[in-house]
């Protein structure tokens, strides 16, 4: 059979139209956008049309948006040219950002060019507000950094008002929203962010790919040497396929955007729903009814002596998920995300994300193997 994909927070399978979109660039674009030369005027025109579609769909303009490699280059050329190139002395962040944000970090701060400071968490795994004003009034220039959506639990964060405290105190603002990008709307002409970013391969692009918005005015340097590329800001040949795909793919999530909305949601409802019904014990981690992505329903089971092996048992029945229980005391395994939310060491827990081919015979046949897999 054909294995059950709720995997997609992880990556997305790429869209027909994406595949359709990038094979005549593969098969005839093969010139160096740096060249003078006919062909290389062809492929910078491709990547320029794909920069003017990404700008348009997010409110931008052209000049403010860079590809990357992804979102993780993207993330540590925020936060590392923040210090470098803008003299930020103090980073505020939480401890449940994505590793490309933690990671980098832990190196900044064991070298010793940045303070590093973590706003509090409420019970549910959201910011305590509060907590991040008061970070804000400490002295330095200051940079802070919090994920739009989480991969992990879903939680979210409002922009606007983030930003809007950030602009209060003269911080600059980053947030990695590598898994709100073409599942929610951005406005940035008209939200108080400096930096963001997005991964083509979490919407249906290619992987591979991905860009940085830098807010125009915003003055840092390249993170990557060795080329003029990017308008001076990021050393290396173009990746031409992967960009138009970006933008074909960016463009389609756009297209679809409240069908696909409406379709998922229900999935996850319905998801919780039959866990609730069928599978005793179940919790929910963050705030999965509330301020949450709608693609994404992190579940905690009882304790169970099926419980380490719950991933590899779903995996046998043909159901792609992730997963991970809380790090227990002095370990250095398990989900450094359910750890900061305090959530029980002692419950497997297990990510369901959902895409626009999920269905509910998908969720019926997924319970009904779990039900198999906790009763022996």
């Amino acid at each position: 059979m054909t294995p059950i994909y709720f995997d997609n927070a992880a990556t997305t399978p790429l869209h027909p139209e994406v595949i359709e979109a990038m094979m005549p660039v593969m098969a005839e674009t093969f010139g160096n956008p740096s060249s003078t030369h006919a062909l290389g005027r062809i492929a910078r025109t491709e990547i320029e049309k794909a920069r003017r579609t990404v700008a348009k769909l997010l409110n931008c303009t052209p000049a403010e948006i860079f590809f990357t490699s992804g979102g993780t280059e993207a993330d540590n050329m925020a936060i590392r040219c923040s210090v470098h190139d803008l003299g930020v002395k103090h980073i505020i962040s939480s401890t449940i950002e994505h590793h490309a944000v933690t990671h980098t970090l832990e190196e900044l701060e064991k070298d010793g060019v940045a303070k590093v400071s973590f706003v509090k968490l409420t019970p549910n795994g959201h910011i305590d507000v509060a907590d991040l004003e008061r970070l804000l009034q400490q002295d330095g220039p200051t940079l802070v950094t919090l994920m739009h959506g989480n991969n992990e639990i879903g939680n979210m964060i409002d922009l606007n008002e983030v930003g809007s405290l950030c602009r209060k105190y003269n911080a600059y603002f980053h947030s990695d929203t590598v898994q709100t990008m073409g599942y929610f709307k951005l406005d940035l002409q008209n939200t108080p962010v400096d930096f963001i970013n997005g991964a083509g391969h979490k919407f249906n692009g290619p992987k591979g790919v991905g860009f940085i918005y830098i807010r125009g005015g915003v003055g840092i340097k390249p993170l990557i040497h060795g080329g003029a590329q990017e308008r001076n800001m990021r050393g290396g040949t173009e990746n031409i396929y992967g960009i138009v795909g970006l933008a074909k793919a960016l463009e389609i999530a756009y297209r679809d955007l409240d069908a696909k909305e409406a379709h998922i949601r229900e999935l996850k409802s319905y998801m919780a729903e039959q866990f609730k019904a069928h599978i005793p014990g179940v919790t929910f981690n963050g705030d999965y009814n509330g301020r949450s992505l709608y693609t994404v329903l992190n579940v905690s089971f009882p304790p169970n002596d099926k419980g380490e092996m719950l991933l590899f048992n779903l995996d046998i029945a043909g159901i792609c998920a992730s997963g991970g229980s809380a790090c227990s005391s002095g370990s250095n395994v398990g989900s450094h995300v359910l750890t900061g939310i305090g959530a029980n060491p002692d419950r497997p827990a297990v990510r369901f994300s959902f895409g626009k081919q999920n269905t509910k015979a998908d969720i019926d046949y997924t319970i009904g193997k779990l039900k198999e897999i906790l009763n022996g």
